[in-house]
């Protein structure tokens, strides 16, 4: 199989009691997603750990083990409870060291700011063998340990890792999509999705139905990385919706 046929996938660890407690709403998983689909990587599952060893090391464990890439957001800080690091070196048998360039670049972010106290120099820590990814907004790099990497919580700060990560992972050809929209119910047309995803290889057909004006319709996201096999089934659902008197809507409602 080709790298552009072959389907890479990434899991995702979101890692904080801030998430689970509800104090705080997490941004990272749609926007790590849509980065992760422009790369050509499928984000296959995402799952939310408390600041706990136990548990984030049995999550890196099963997680990195089963997808081609692992991401982990939150919990690399300066702080007590910042133990990611601490917990993907131990997933991955290896010591916790001070990696010279990211202490480099902090005692450099920190010149002019304080300088670079022992809380600092926590964000420095990596586990043994990791390399570095770029973060231009606050100075502390991401990590990059085997296919575990390693991210900030911060949204914005994720977002400027994402782009020093950009182009560096493997992956097959983007998934692209298309929506066409409806008032129907969805349990109307049950059988027209099922038997025009069936008719078009590696096409998959999402079913988002709502509520508005007192009426029921749904958005049908069409997702293949075949832009000719999008408008075909595209096309297909289309007929398929006037042929039941429901007229689509393309581009969704």
């Amino acid at each position: 199989m080709d790298t552009e046929s072959r389907i890479w996938t990434a899991a995702l660890i979101v890692v904080g009691d801030e998430i689970l407690s509800g104090r705080t709403q997490d941004k990272n998983v749609a926007q790590i997603a849509t980065w992760l689909g422009v790369q050509g990587i499928r984000l296959r599952e995402v799952r939310v750990v408390p600041d706990d060893m136990d548990a984030i090391i049995e999550a890196v464990n099963t997680l990195r083990a089963r997808n081609d890439y692992l991401f982990t957001t939150g919990g690399i800080g300066p702080t007590h409870d910042d133990i990611t690091v601490d917990a993907v070196a131990a997933a991955l048998g290896v010591d916790v060291v001070i990696h010279p360039k990211a202490r480099a670049i902090l005692e450099s972010y920190y010149a002019t700011r304080g300088g670079l106290n022992d809380a600092r120099l926590r964000m420095a820590r990596v586990p043994d063998g990791a390399d570095l990814i770029e973060n231009k907004v606050s100075g502390a790099p991401g990590i990059r340990a085997g296919n575990v990497y390693l991210m900030a919580g911060v949204p914005g700060i994720t977002a400027q890792m994402l782009d020093g990560l950009t182009g560096q992972l493997e992956g097959g050809l983007p998934l692209l999509s298309t929506t066409v929209g409806c008032w129907v119910a969805e349990s109307e047309i049950a059988d027209l999705l099922r038997e025009t995803e069936k008719a078009f290889d590696g096409v998959q057909i999402g079913s988002y139905p709502f509520f508005r004006e007192g009426k029921t319709g749904a958005n049908f996201v069409i997702r293949s990385v075949s832009e000719d096999q999008l408008d075909a089934c595209a096309a297909v659902l289309t007929k398929g919706l006037d042929a039941i008197g429901r007229a689509p809507v393309a581009g969704g409602i």
